[in-house]
């Protein structure tokens, strides 16, 4: 069935192209990372990790090049049936590069449902990160291995062009840029928006144009792209969803790999997760410093004002289990792991504060 959802190798001659320098020519191994993004990323910021770590770690047996944009693949289909065939080792993709084969990591996108940092990130590495392993495994027959969660710009906040949004009522009939995903569609359509959606490389010039009023984005990447430029002024951090990454690795080249050189590699991801948490905490303080600069103006909701987005985004849950093939399964896995997540995190706390 795996097989049937990829187009047939649409990479085959395109790494033969390629050269490969630094420590490669000394290696054992040479694994080739892509990442669709750019230096500015919190991707790279990973990837400079895993390359550190893992090359070092081996003492150079293994080397990592890395590859950003969209030289050997463009779309997340394409980079994912280059780690199913095997002419890509590593990729990274967002929920949306991935759902059209891995529906069921939209869970990570529904709403409201994790609290803060400390929390989605117990969440994304405890027990819930390996059962979605177990899934895409499953659903790749066998190909796609999932490594590990790390984020890509902190978390989704609404922002527009039009004014400050205080409660869902303030969303209504807002023209809001979405991914082409179905999830966020509906999320804006509940809320009172209208959804849009569209590549992120049309955003700018449709802010600009007023082809759309607003977005659903992290500080870092609003400030990356320079959307202020474009007329975007007000965010609203009700911090609706973390911005989870999910990084690939083909199951055959993982299982070539020596014991040893499997630990040193499942190491190296733990440090790349550790990086990719760390990274958008740094770079959102300069970032809003930026905006509010260029006139932006941040908006953080009351408790009340945060409780009636919960309520009022509470249909797009429904609509996520009665639509998503498994969708009440994954949904009841993930909210019990937020559950036990948010016990713990609040245990530590009560350690931590204690007199």
């Amino acid at each position: 069935m795996f097989k049937h959802m990829f187009k047939a190798s649409l990479l085959a001659g395109a790494l033969s192209l390629v050269a490969f320098g630094g420590i490669a020519a000394a290696a054992d191994i040479t694994l080739r990372a892509v990442a669709n993004s750019n230096e500015a990323d919190e991707d790279y910021d990973g990837l400079a990790v895993f390359k550190n770590y893992v090359e070092n770690a081996s003492n150079g047996a293994i080397a990592v090049d890395i590859f950003l944009g969209t030289q050997i693949c463009g779309t997340g289909e394409e980079c994912l049936q280059g780690i199913a065939d095997g002419t890509i080792d590593v990729y990274v993709s967002t929920t949306a590069g991935a759902a059209g084969l891995f529906p069921y990591l939209q869970v990570l996108d529904l709403p409201y449902l994790m609290d803060d940092d400390r929390v989605a990130e117990t969440v994304l590495s405890g027990p819930f990160a390996t059962e979605l392993r177990d899934l895409a495994l499953q659903d790749s027959g066998g190909a796609i291995r999932l490594m590990t969660i790390g984020n890509t710009g902190g978390w989704r906040n609404f922002a527009n062009t039009q004014h400050t949004i205080h409660t869902p009522a303030d969303m209504a009939g807002l023209k809001m840029r979405t991914v082409p995903a179905e999830l966020p569609q509906e999320l804006v359509k509940t809320l009172g928006g209208a959804p849009t959606p569209m590549p992120w490389s049309e955003l700018f010039t449709s802010l600009q144009t007023g082809v759309v009023e607003g977005t659903a984005n992290g500080i870092t990447d609003i400030m990356n792209m320079k959307f202020p430029d474009a007329g975007l002024k007000y965010i609203t951090l009700d911090r609706h969803s973390y911005m989870a990454a999910f990084w690939w690795m083909g199951s055959a080249r993982f299982a070539s790999l020596t014991a040893e050189q499997q630990k040193v590699v499942v190491d190296g991801f733990k440090a790349l997760q550790q990086a990719t948490f760390a990274s958008p905490k740094r770079k959102e303080i300069a970032a809003y410093q930026e905006f509010t600069k260029a006139g932006g103006e941040i908006y953080v909701p009351t408790d009340d004002e945060k409780a009636a987005f919960r309520t009022a985004a509470e249909p797009v849950f429904d609509w996520f289990t009665a639509n998503l093939p498994g969708g009440g399964d994954i949904y009841a896995s993930f909210t019990a792991a937020v559950d036990a997540a948010q016990a713990e995190v609040d245990a530590q706390r009560a350690v931590e504060m204690a007199q």
